[in-house]
């Protein structure tokens, strides 16, 4: 097959941190109030802004509270168990690497005596009707490393009596949510807004709030300072929105700000999903005619439209060893970075070894589409290279 002759405008293809978005350069930053306090009435001003732009772009029902908190996503999420849980059975559901690991922070770390357990392989989700509504359910609305992702919440009562806790980092943004249906709701900027690592971010209902602020006297375990939201038995005004307990990045909220202007600008949340679909309904077009390549969701209403994850299906590659598949399809994904087509499209480590890219509103159409170009050759490259060796 001949190389393709057009590269892509952007290369980056990483599931986090992601591509930033369309046009960024650094004069991006030029406002960010590097040098001064996160306390000061204007570090404050910047806060409480990037707070507000999110729920406004998000479209959060008016009593949700939000904010920045350490930690990326996984510090969101940590943050709402080692607070939260103790007062009733837990749910909690796990189909990739970060989901059960919510598990393990459950079972052997916060030993919570009454831990439901529901997993399944990489490519499938486990049942959520199986969801208690007397129980807290834990679980990620879109696997980032297996590429599945929750169709929807009708398995989540109305009238629930536990709270829903949702690790929604690479689903927020870039698919619909019923916000009534979750009481928590973390996520990190480095996914769909194409933000900085190492901030998290926590949307609380009222529910939450209250729940948080009921069981912090009760809990039985060491709870950082970091996670002390409610400290005083109260979660203050504006503790989340702009008085953050830990110092973050005044560069990071800046570029935050930046993100979220973007996406006012081309109409908000719903052009931030639009975006998204369009990048899979590009690649859904490329799989219909590959001989070689499937998606890792076993179903599409599962297909996730942000992190999509792939499996080789041809014979020869089939036919492999697990350790030799990983390097084949390691020589496939090394010969685009090499070619500055395409950064860090190779699987998860722990994921069944494959293909993953990112396709989030960041990211233009035009670029997936002349990747799979790229991923056509750099195929036939390498099983071209198989097949001699097979002959030999």
């Amino acid at each position: 097959m001949q190389k393709p002759a057009i590269k892509t405008k952007c290369p980056n293809f990483s599931s986090g941190p992601c591509a930033k978005r369309p046009g960024w350069s650094v004069d991006a930053l030029k406002n960010a109030l590097v040098g001064r306090s996160h306390r000061s009435k204007e570090g404050k001003a910047s806060l409480n802004e990037v707070s507000d732009r999110m729920k406004k772009v998000l479209g959060l029902p008016q009593d949700y509270r939000i904010g920045v908190v350490a930690g990326s996503d996984t510090g969101a999420v940590e943050l709402a168990m080692w607070t939260m849980l103790g007062p009733r059975p837990v749910d909690v559901f796990g189909w990739e690497s970060f989901g059960k690991g919510w598990i393990t922070d459950a079972v052997r770390y916060l030993k919570l005596p009454d831990v439901k357990e529901y997993k399944a392989d990489y490519g499938k989700l486990p049942d959520m009707s199986k969801a208690d509504p007397s129980h807290d359910v834990i679980f990620t609305f879109n696997g980032t490393t297996s590429g599945v992702k929750v169709p929807n919440l009708d398995w989540i009562r109305a009238d629930r009596e536990g709270l829903t806790i949702c690790d929604a980092t690479s689903g927020i943004f870039a698919m619909e949510m019923d916000y009534s249906k979750l009481d928590v709701i973390t996520f990190s900027w480095q996914k769909v807004l194409g933000g900085e690592a190492a901030h998290g971010v926590i949307i609380l209902s009222p529910r939450a709030v209250k729940r948080m602020e009921e069981n912090e006297p009760k809990v039985s375990w060491p709870l950082p300072k970091l996670f002390r939201l409610a400290a005083e038995g109260k979660l203050k005004p504006g503790e989340l929105e702009y008085s953050t307990v830990n110092t973050p990045s005044m560069l990071c909220v800046e570029d935050a700000i930046d993100a979220l202007k973007w996406a006012e600008s081309i109409g908000g949340c719903k052009a931030l999903i639009a975006r998204s679909s369009a990048n899979l309904n590009a690649l859904e077009k490329w799989v219909e005619k590959s001989d070689w390549i499937a998606f890792l969701a076993e179903t599409k209403e599962i297909r996730s439209n942000t992190s999509v994850c792939f499996k080789i299906t041809a014979p020869w590659f089939v036919k492999l060893s697990e350790e030799d598949r990983a390097k084949a399809a390691k020589k496939i994904t090394s010969m685009l970075d090499k070619e500055g087509v395409a950064c860090d499209i190779n699987s998860y480590g722990k994921a069944p070894a494959g293909i993953r890219i990112w396709c989030g509103a960041t990211v233009d159409t035009s670029d997936v589409e002349i990747l799979t170009q790229w991923l056509d050759w750099a195929y036939s490259e390498v099983a071209a290279a198989y097949s001699k060796e097979a002959v030999k």
